[in-house]
């Protein structure tokens, strides 16, 4: 039981809701919401799940945490890690966004780079646990990290009650532990009685390049097998076959939600049109889960006078490169 003084925190939380009119009219959906988790520290929901996950390793005694990651949660847990006093080891893809592989060495983390995908990654953490003494801190190895993002659905709940919740949710989905942690979180408080009424409808949004969730969805299965050929700007939701994809598929089916896919090059677009008519840069993954929503509205299963909410699992400025300046940047002696 983690007592209040192991509390590890480097202000993660409390991610505002943002009503976003003009992008909602864009898509066909006016009563549009978007959950800013750019905001955490180390830009994106992964603070979340470090935080809890690595004040109970604190407090358990451990000193040497690994994990494989696509970027993101390597630096988030990175950097608590350094506030913890624990060293951090982190396998990644070789073709990771750069950014975050600079951000796990600034936080002194120990980072092997791996040719292949976050499952080969995940190997180097399973035999180095083995033989090194590591503790294994992958996705669902311990109870904690789904423990921290399941504030999220907390902070759905707080944002949202005592007037109407979201009909439909929208979550990119890699690895779906902050989709899992979010059904949980509505699932507990429906529980204690204090989530009443409906319940939204759970859409995990992956890369029509990389849906293994979508595939098992669309097959009405229990599980989803291994996606062959992985590829997509997103980097985040590049993952083959999810350890947790029966959860996921579960929240799906519980909430009466779906799964849906979206190319790339719609991404793309959308990470250039939601800072112009929302102001958020968002990242590349919850550009992902915008532009679906338009898509589910043009197939009606988004009804206009729904209320949407997209989370946006973090910031756009780790993916920068991925936007190009349009029109293009002039000379400091143009006028404007």
């Amino acid at each position: 039981m983690q007592s209040a003084e192991g509390v590890l925190t480097l202000g993660e939380g409390g991610a505002p809701f943002l009503r976003a009119p003009r992008l909602g009219e864009a898509l066909g959906v006016p009563d549009l919401w978007i959950e800013e988790e750019g905001l955490n520290p180390t830009g994106t929901f992964k603070a979340r799940g470090a935080a809890v996950g690595m004040a109970r390793a604190r407090e358990l005694g451990i000193k040497r945490v690994a994990l494989p990651t696509a970027g993101n949660a390597g630096g988030a847990w990175s950097a608590y890690g350094a506030a913890a006093g624990i060293e951090v080891g982190v396998a990644m893809p070789a073709d990771a966004p750069d950014l975050t592989k600079r951000e796990c060495t600034a936080y002194g983390a120990r980072v092997v780079l791996v040719n292949g995908l976050i499952g080969d990654a995940g190997k180097i953490v399973a035999r180095s646990a083995k033989e090194d003494g590591w503790f294994d801190a992958a996705t669902l190895k311990e109870p904690y990290r789904i423990e921290g993002k399941k504030t999220m659905g907390l902070e759905i709940f707080d944002a949202f009650a005592g007037q109407r919740v979201p009909d439909v949710v929208l979550y990119p989905c890699g690895g779906g532990v902050g989709l899992i942690g979010i059904w949980k979180a509505i699932a507990e408080l429906r529980e204690l009685g204090w989530w009443r009424g409906s319940l939204p409808r759970m859409v995990a949004v992956q890369s029509a390049t990389c849906a293994p969730i979508v595939k098992a969805f669309e097959a009405r299965a229990d599980a989803s097998e291994v996606w062959q050929g992985a590829e997509t700007i997103a980097a985040g939701i590049r993952i083959p076959k999810a350890l947790g994809d029966f959860l996921v598929l579960r929240a799906i089916y519980e909430s009466d939600g779906c799964a849906v896919a979206v190319p790339d090059e719609q991404t793309r677009a959308m990470m250039r049109k939601i800072p112009t008519l929302a102001g958020v840069f968002a990242c590349p993954e919850g550009a992902a889960a915008a532009a679906a929503v338009g898509n589910l509205r043009e197939k009606g299963w988004i009804k206009p006078s729904e209320r949407v909410l997209v989370v946006n699992t973090g910031t756009g400025l780790k993916y920068a490169d991925l936007v190009e300046a349009n029109p293009p940047l002039q000379s400091s002696d143009s006028k404007l």
